[in-house]
């Protein structure tokens, strides 16, 4: 039995993950994996381009990170206002979302998804909170948001 080399476009069980470059039984290979779209001939030119694919997502993993650090170092202590409509009590009608965090800080020149942001404590009356603001997998940040009366 003689064996191919491939490269994986796919994560295949029991094989390996996408980009590993695997060596597999030439029927398998040329009857299964390649038909179905999971393996390319690892030949001479496909590993360089797939040496320069990784290195290229490796150097657009390492800005997003930079930027993600920059936006981190931004955000000390910043400190949001959101306003909200109150009862006599201090109870908030309605709820502070974090679409309304994530629209004030665009307003204050940060560009934070509001997927991102995560109030450690849901606001339901007038006061100080803090929401955690996810930057990038490895960073994250807390910010202060008071909450007060329109």
């Amino acid at each position: 039995m003689s064996n191919m080399k491939l490269i994986l476009t796919q994560d295949v069980r029991n094989l390996g993950h996408k980009d590993d470059v695997v060596a597999v039984k030439a029927g398998y290979g040329r009857n299964f994996l390649i038909p179905k779209g999971m393996g390319k001939l690892a030949t001479e030119s496909a590993l360089k381009m797939l040496a320069e694919d990784i290195k290229q997502r490796a150097f657009k993993q390492d800005k997003v990170k930079k930027d993600a650090e920059a936006l981190s170092t931004k955000l000390e202590g910043v400190k949001v206002t959101i306003k909200a409509k109150t009862g006599t009590s201090g109870k908030i009608f309605g709820a502070v979302t974090v679409l309304q965090v994530a629209n004030t800080l665009k307003e204050m020149g940060y560009e934070v998804d509001r997927r991102k942001i995560v109030f450690n404590e849901e606001p339901k009356m007038l006061g100080n909170y803090t929401a955690t603001v996810t930057l990038h997998k490895e960073i994250s940040k807390t910010i202060d948001i008071e909450v007060v009366s329109e």
